[in-house]
């Protein structure tokens, strides 16, 4: 079998890749798990809560990227995110300015968000085409005090912050400019590649938690908006029915797509951050970030039954809610740049 771009098949990961994780350890309290983006271990008082991701499909900010999208899954537990360490490795013949810039992009992301970057390792990698960053970071809670993607619970309402497809249209509107500004407008796509400054959602989330009554929150990444829907419903064992009206798509986003025929709702998403919240604290927590500047909308609720996976089409038809095999990026960033 050859695996696809991207993650790997959730059954590969439960069949194989969980059954191999070294000794048990007592202080672990959460372990690898489909859905759930980060580890917590109890040391003393504290929950120390990490997680890791790399940043493959970007050439432009990729270290600006690397930092905020592992800022983004430890502020999803609720817990502010306090340190990095990370992994870069370049192409052969990459030069001492490729490592100035990447390290640049990653002090200056890190220090936005009050991280301390404690440590990695940095290689040249024989046959590697393009740079790849793989970040850790962490941060540190009172015990017990933090939710996760797996607590979502029958009933609550859905919350999505910003809009789907952020990073992805950032990425590609940086990536393949020199393809895009043939059949775009200019406005449109300087405007698109300004998308990487909403990438961040720690502010959304620990906005979002310190209001009350939330159950589970999750980060869309790979697989975009829909794929993190179903990683949640996974991962909480429910069902789900989502509204499509209700999910916000920029005109920057919906005209890329367009070009590259592509759903922007499989597409990259980091930047948008989906909530299960109790249905009586749902619109307090939405409009609590909407004050502060952060679009939100209720977009759905959970369902008792995990087989139900609901999309309610604007014109009110209900179909099936597509579970994206491979994130929509990878097939946009197929098509030559040249042409």
């Amino acid at each position: 079998m050859t695996l696809p771009p991207g993650k790997i098949p959730v059954d590969i990961l439960k069949d194989i890749v969980f059954r191999n994780l070294g000794a048990p350890r007592s202080e672990i309290v959460l372990g690898p798990s489909a859905g759930v983006d980060g580890a917590v271990i109890n040391v003393g008082n504290v929950s120390l809560i990490s997680s890791m991701d790399p940043i493959t499909g970007a050439a432009d900010q990729i270290g600006w990227l690397a930092v905020n999208v592992n800022a983004n899954d430890v502020a999803t537990f609720g817990c502010e995110p306090r340190f990095l360490l990370s992994c870069i490795m370049l192409p052969e013949k990459s030069t001492r300015t490729t490592v100035e810039t990447i390290t640049k992009q990653m002090s200056t992301a890190a220090e936005d968000l009050g991280i301390a970057i404690v440590g990695g390792h940095c290689e040249t990698t024989p046959s590697l085409k393009t740079p790849i960053v793989v970040g850790c970071a962490m941060g540190t809670t009172e015990k017990n005090n933090y939710v996760t993607a797996a607590d979502a619970k029958q009933g609550d309402k859905l919350i999505l912050t910003k809009s789907a497809g952020i990073e992805g249209t950032a990425i590609l509107a940086s990536d393949r400019h020199t393809q895009l500004r043939k059949a775009l407008d200019k406005k449109l796509l300087k405007n698109a590649k300004q998308f990487r400054g909403r990438i961040s959602i720690v502010k959304d989330a620990l906005t979002a938690f310190r209001t009350g009554g939330v159950h589970a929150m999750h980060d869309p990444t790979e697989g975009g908006v829909a794929g993190a829907i179903h990683e949640m419903a996974d991962a909480s064992n429910l069902g789900v029915k989502i509204y499509r009206k209700k999910i916000r798509i920029e005109p920057e986003t919906a005209s890329i797509c367009d070009f590259y025929q592509i759903d922007p709702l499989q597409l990259i998403a980091s930047g948008s951050l989906l909530i299960a919240a109790d249905p009586a604290s749902a619109e307090k927590i939405a409009e609590t970030l909407r004050r502060n500047l952060i679009p939100a909308e209720i977009i759905g609720e959970f369902l008792p039954s995990s087989e139900k996976r609901l999309l309610i089409q604007e014109n009110g038809k209900t179909e099936t809610l597509t579970r994206p095999e491979t994130d929509q990026l990878w097939q946009a960033l197929k098509r030559s740049p040249t042409h």
